[in-house]
């Protein structure tokens, strides 16, 4: 990641997310159900860029959004 502990990254140009397996200011491992969390806080993203819609920038609106949506993904049941 070229954040400072940065988890996650979107590049809409290439259309590509990227996921960090560990922090690369503490060089500790990320926990599984953070890496989740982590791609769908930016999946969540992306889709609200295609859409055009004004809350793909809204970091507030992501992070809540995409911390319900694992967690509900985690624990479906079919």
């Amino acid at each position: 990641m070229d954040t400072p502990d940065a988890m996650g990254s979107t590049n809409y140009r290439a259309r590509c997310i990227k996921l960090a397996s560990h922090s690369n200011t503490r060089y500790t491992k990320y926990r599984q159900e953070d890496t989740n969390e982590t791609f769908w806080h930016e999946i969540t993203h992306a889709i609200l860029f295609e859409m055009g819609h004004k809350l793909a920038t809204n970091e507030e609106f992501v992070e809540a959004f995409s911390k319900r949506l694992s967690r509900a993904i985690d624990s479906a049941k079919f």
